[in-house]
C-alpha cells in the first residue's frame, strides 16, 4: 500500500482554519492580504498568520501560503518584501503562479520551498520536470486531467504531485481565462475573478441558460485510485467557503484516507452522507475518466437549466415590505424553519447580481416566513440556503493569541537598507533574433485558408496556430502550395498541453522542424522539452506565459526564448516598465485580436449554437470542435492607432491577430481593412481597449479598488467599459 497522501484543506478565515484542523487536515493553505488568488475572501493578517504558523508547528501540521497571482513591474518591490518576510517566517511552502515570483524567490530566497499553482497550467510530465529544475518541489496539476494522465505524470517525474479532489470548478482550462479581465479589468490572474462564466446567457434563437456554469468536483469514490496513482497530496478547494463546509468536507475525506489500508467501502458510504448536505452544487468527477468519454454529447458537469449558484433553493420572494435597512421579504416556509443567523444567497431574477446575506430576521407567518432582504432585491428574485447557523460545530481555536503586532511585516526594513535588486531581464546577443524576426506587422491566423486572404496585403510574417488540421496540411507533401513558405511562418503552440497530447505533439514538432519550420511561439513550460537539442529552433515566449514583469521575462529567456509576446491583459505603462529599451526590439505587441476569453477541454458542439449574449448587451461566440471549445468576444481588442506611440517608445514588432474571427474563413476585405488601419495608425470603430489604458483593477491597502495603471496620477478616469458585478461566489 502506498503512503497515505496528505489531506490539504482551505483556510479562508481563522474559523475555517479551526474547522480544517479540528477535522484532521494534515495541512492548510491560506492567503495574506495581497498577491493571492482569493482577494475577495477574508484572508489573514500578518499577526494571525504568524500565530497560526506557531500553533501548527506545535501540532505537527503544515501551512502553505498562496502567492498565486501575477504581479506588475511596479509591484516588484512589494513582492520582494513579501517573499523576504516569508523567508524569515518560514511557512512550509509558498504556492505560486507567476514565473516571475518563482525566479525572484529562487534567486534571492533559496530557503523558500515552492509549489506551483494550478494556475500555472501544468498538465504534463515535461512541464512538471521543467519547472522542478527551476526549484519547484511540488506541482498542483491542472484540474482538467484524467486518472490515466495523472498516473502517467506521477510516473514520469520525481516532483511531488498535488491534485484537487473536491470543490468548485472553473469551466476554463486552468490559468487560461481572460473573461473577467476583458469585461472590466477584474482579472482572475490577479485574484479578482467575478465568475462571469456562471451568468445567465441568451442565444440568438431566444433560448437561454447557464451554459458555462460547471458542477462541483467530488472524487470521494476515486480516492483509492488516486492514491495508487502516486499523488502526494489531495487538495480541497474552498477559501471562500464557510467553516461548516470546510469541516464537513475535510471530515469526509479524512475518513476515506484513514480507511485505505483496511478497505474504504464503509467509509465511502459515511463520507457521502457527510457531504450530502454541503449546500454546494451538483457533483461531478469532471474529466477523471478521460475527455474522450465526454465528446458524444454535453458533458455531465454542465446543465444549462441549473443556475450554478451554491445552496438549497428556497423559492422566490413573493412580496417585500419595509424601507431601507428594515426590508423584509416573504418566502415559502422550509423545514427545519429558517432562523436569524442562517446564511442565504439572493439572486436577481435577471442574474445581474448575486449576494450572500446572513439573516438578521426570520419570522414565521402562515405558510411562509418573513426574512431580512438586502437592498437591490425584490419580489420574484430567487433565494438559496447556503448555511445553517446551527450547522457550525465549535472547534478548538488554532490561533489563541494574535493580538501582538507582527515585527516582520513587509516594508519594515531599516531606513536606507536596499530593498530589492532590479532584474535586468534577459542577457545575451539580440542581433541574430532581430535578423530572423524583422520589424513590422505580423498577421496571426487559425486556419490554413486564411493565409490566402492574408497574402493580399503581405505582412512581415504569418503566425499560424498549430492545430492538428494545420499540422497535417503542412506535412502533406501533396498539398496545394501555400502563399507563404516555411521561413515566412511562425507556428504557435496551444497553451493547453495535457499529458495525453505530449507524444503526438512531440512527433509533429519534430517533423515540422525537419521540414524547415524553425520559428515557434511557446505558451506552456512543457513546450520547452519539444525543442531540446534543436539549435535551429527560434523560440518566442507567447502571451500565455504571462510576462507581466522583468522577472517573468527573464525566466522566459532562461527557457531559451529569444523574444516575447506581451500578455493580452497588459497595459502600456506596465509594458514599458517590464521591457527595457535595450530589449524592446524583441517584444511583440498585439494591436488587434478577438482574444479567447476562456478555453474548455470539452467539445460543446452539442449545444448547437455559436452567438450568445448577456443581459448587459455583451455579445460572445462559442467555437467548438474535437480539440475543445473556446469563447470569443464579438467586439475585438484594438489599439492599431497606438502603433506610432509604441514605435516612438522603441517597439518595432506588432501582431494583428485573426485567429478568433467568426463566420468561416477570413475575408480579404476584413483583413485589408485592419491591416490598412494598422499601417496608417487609424482607429477602428467599435473596438475595445481591454486593459491597455486603465490597467488592472487592484485592491489597495485602504480596501478601495482602483485602476492600477492610473495609480499616482492626477485623478481616476471613469473606465469606458462597465465593471462586472460579482457573480456566484464559492470558489
Amino acid at each position: 500500500m502506498p503512503r497515505i497522501p496528505e489531506l490539504l484543506a482551505p483556510a479562508g478565515s481563522p474559523e475555517a482554519l479551526n474547522a480544517a484542523i479540528g477535522e484532521g487536515a494534515d495541512a492548510v493553505y491560506l492567503g495574506l492580504k495581497e498577491f493571492n488568488a482569493r482577494q475577495r475572501s477574508a484572508n489573514f493578517t500578518y499577526a494571525q498568520f504568524e500565530a497560526a504558523l506557531r500553533a501548527l508547528r506545535r501540532m505537527g501540521r503544515r501551512l502553505y501560503v498562496t502567492v498565486n497571482t501575477v504581479f506588475e513591474e511596479r509591484e516588484a518591490d512589494r513582492m520582494y518584501r513579501l517573499l523576504k518576510y516569508l523567508s524569515v517566517t518560514g511557512p512550509d511552502a509558498i504556492i505560486v503562479q507567476d514565473f516571475g515570483v518563482l525566479k525572484m524567490a529562487r534567486d534571492n530566497f533559496p530557503s523558500l520551498k515552492i509549489h506551483a499553482s494550478t494556475q500555472m497550467n501544468i498538465a504534463s510530465a515535461p512541464a512538471v520536470n521543467l519547472i522542478s529544475k527551476h526549484g519547484v518541489s511540488r506541482v498542483v496539476l491542472a484540474r482538467e486531467l484524467s486518472l490515466a494522465e495523472i498516473a502517467a505524470i506521477c510516473a514520469g517525474t520525481s516532483a511531488e504531485i498535488e491534485v484537487f479532489v473536491h470543490g468548485a470548478l472553473c469551466v476554463s482550462a486552468s490559468g487560461l481565462c481572460l473573461f473577467s479581465s476583458f469585461l472590466g479589468g477584474a482579472s482572475a490572474n490577479r485574484g479578482l475573478c467575478t465568475q462571469a462564466c456562471r451568468r445567465y446567457y441568451r442565444r440568438r434563437d431566444g433560448a437561454a441558460g447557464y451554459y458555462f456554469s460547471p458542477a462541483d468536483l467530488e472524487l470521494l469514490a476515486d480516492i483509492p485510485a488516486l492514491a495508487g496513482a502516486g499523488a502526494a497530496s489531495f487538495k480541497i478547494e474552498g477559501r471562500m467557503k464557510s467553516a461548516g463546509y470546510v469541516g464537513a468536507v475535510v471530515s469526509a475525506y479524512r475518513r476515506l484516507l484513514d480507511s485505505l489500508e483496511r478497505g474504504p467501502e464503509t467509509a465511502l458510504a459515511e463520507a457521502r452522507e457527510i457531504v450530502r448536505n454541503d449546500f454546494a452544487r451538483k457533483k461531478t468527477r469532471f474529466y477523471f475518466d478521460g475527455p474522450a468519454a465526454r465528446t458524444a454529447g454535453l458533458p455531465d458537469w454542465l446543465d444549462p437549466a441549473k443556475d450554478g449558484g451554491v445552496g438549497i433553493p428556497l423559492g422566490n420572494i413573493r412580496r417585500v415590505r419595509g424601507s431601507s435597512g428594515e426590508r423584509r421579504g416573504f418566502i415559502a416556509a422550509c423545514s427545519p424553519p429558517l432562523e436569524a443567523g442562517d446564511s442565504v444567497r439572493f439572486h436577481r431574477s435577471d442574474d445581474t447580481e448575486r449576494k450572500a446575506h446572513k439573516l438578521t430576521a426570520a419570522e414565521q407567518e402562515g405558510d411562509g416566513v418573513w426574512i431580512s432582504v438586502p437592498e437591490g432585491f425584490n419580489a420574484g428574485d430567487p433565494v438559496y440556503l447556503i448555511q445553517r447557523r446551527s450547522a457550525g460545530r465549535r472547534y478548538p481555536m488554532v490561533i489563541r493569541d494574535a493580538s501582538a503586532p507582527s515585527r516582520r511585516i513587509p516594508g519594515s526594513e531599516r531606513a536606507g537598507e536596499p530593498v530589492f535588486p532590479v532584474e535586468k531581464t534577459a542577457r545575451g546577443n539580440v542581433a541574430e533574433p532581430v535578423k530572423l524576426l524583422p520589424p513590422g506587422i505580423y498577421a496571426a491566423a487559425a486556419r490554413i485558408e486564411d493565409l490566402f486572404a492574408i497574402q493580399s496585403e503581405r505582412p512581415v510574417k504569418v503566425i499560424l496556430a498549430l492545430s492538428r488540421k494545420n499540422a497535417a496540411y503542412l506535412l502533406d507533401r501533396a498539398r496545394k502550395p501555400l502563399p507563404f513558405g516555411g521561413g515566412d511562418l511562425v507556428l504557435s503552440l496551444d497553451p493547453w498541453f495535457p499529458e495525453a497530447e505530449v507524444s503526438r505533439t512531440r512527433e509533429t514538432v519534430s517533423r515540422l522542424l525537419e521540414a524547415g519550420f524553425t520559428a515557434w511561439i511557446i505558451n506552456n513550460p512543457g513546450h520547452v522539452s519539444l525543442f531540446r537539442g534543436r539549435r535551429a529552433a527560434l523560440l518566442i515566449a507567447g502571451p500565455w506565459l504571462y510576462t507581466f514583469n522583468r522577472w517573468a521575462a527573464a525566466f522566459a529567456a532562461s527557457l531559451g526564448a529569444a523574444a516575447l509576446v506581451t500578455p493580452l491583459e497588459n497595459n502600456r505603462q506596465n509594458l514599458e516598465r517590464t521591457v527595457p529599451a535595450s530589449r524592446r526590439a524583441l517584444a511583440f505587441v498585439t494591436l488587434f485580436a478577438f482574444p479567447p476569453l476562456f478555453r474548455i477541454r470539452a467539445d460543446l458542439s452539442a449545444y448547437g449554437f455559436g452567438a450568445f449574449g448577456d443581459s448587459r448587451g455583451e455579445e460572445f461566440r462559442l467555437v467548438s470542435g474535437e480539440e475543445g471549445s473556446a469563447v470569443f468576444p464579438e467586439t475585438p481588442f484594438s489599439i492599431v492607432d497606438k502603433r506610432p506611440f509604441l514605435e516612438q517608445a522603441g517597439f518595432r514588432r506588432f501582431i494583428i491577430d485573426f485567429s478568433g474571427i467568426s463566420g468561416g474563413p477570413l475575408k480579404k476585405k476584413d483583413y485589408r481593412m485592419v491591416m490598412k488601419a494598422a499601417l496608417s495608425a487609424r482607429a477602428l470603430p467599435g473596438g475595445s481597449r481591454f486593459n491597455w489604458k486603465d490597467g488592472f483593477y487592484a485592491k489597495e491597502e485602504d480596501g478601495a479598488e482602483r485602476p492600477a495603471a492610473l495609480e499616482g496620477g492626477p485623478g481616476l478616469e471613469k473606465r469606458r467599459r462597465s465593471t462586472p458585478r460579482s457573480g456566484a461566489s464559492g470558489r
